[in-house]
């Protein structure tokens, strides 16, 4: 989250410190695209379904073998994302197509057919309240009836206890992680050195404007969509969805 201290931007050095520490410093990643992928119900042949930062394109790949009767459109301002993306999902890459976007301007949300589903991980709290209401209610309009908004991001606890809880968890996990995969803890030193826990320094990083999951909860529901619900929350991250009616 904090590759870059101070910096107010996403930048491709942002990029590539997450493709290459992403596998250690997401809580839950595979359980995450899972539930993700979940919860969209299933679509009608050749429906769109799209994607909002991919990163590393894990998500993208998941929702293509997921629903192989659909395409994915993945959007990123990162031209590092946008090819891993592509590298990620070269097995379903006639059903694939990547654009670069900024995710806080608007013109993006006119689609030239409504999708099934907007998905996005890891992205929205780069945008700060008003940005993420604007989100929202633009997004409630370009979905087609049925249709759902699943976002999976880092919420901020409203209190210290909160935070503190949220903070130990996201260490936790991230240990966890890096014993499982590489046998020792040099993924959880990086992950301190770059000072990524955001809940150990919630106001300390510019690029990262979280908001507490009861906000953006009530932002779905004032823009519109219904069965507003979170399905999974640790570590301070949490997955949460609407449906257009």
């Amino acid at each position: 989250m904090a590759q870059a201290q101070g910096t107010a931007h996403w930048d491709e050095n942002h990029s590539r410190g997450f493709l290459d520490n992403g596998r250690y410093f997401v809580p839950e990643r595979e359980r995450q695209i899972g539930i993700i992928a979940d919860l969209i119900p299933q679509p009608a042949p050749g429906n769109l379904l799209v994607e909002l930062c991919p990163g590393e394109g894990l998500l993208s790949r998941a929702l293509l073998e997921r629903f192989p009767d659909c395409h994915v459109l993945a959007l990123d301002g990162s031209a590092q994302m946008l090819e891993q993306t592509r590298a990620t999902c070269r097995d379903q890459a006639g059903r694939l197509t990547t654009a670069a976007f900024e995710l806080a301007q608007r013109d993006w949300r006119r689609f030239a057919e409504p999708p099934h589903a907007v998905v996005s991980s890891l992205a929205i709290h780069h945008l700060d309240g008003r940005q993420k209401q604007e989100l929202f209610a633009d997004l409630a309009a370009a979905l087609k009836p049925g249709g759902v908004l699943v976002v999976a991001d880092i919420v901020r606890p409203p209190t210290a206890s909160g935070l503190d809880i949220a903070a130990r968890q996201w260490d936790e996990a991230v240990r966890t992680r890096a014993l499982a995969i590489d046998g020792d803890l040099a993924a959880f030193a990086e992950f301190n050195r770059l000072g990524w826990n955001y809940f150990r320094n919630p106001d300390g990083e510019p690029i990262d404007k979280p908001s507490s999951l009861a906000a953006q909860l009530s932002w779905l529901a004032q823009a519109g969509f219904t069965e507003v619900d979170c399905a999974w929350l640790f570590a301070g991250h949490a997955i949460f969805s609407g449906r257009k009616p």
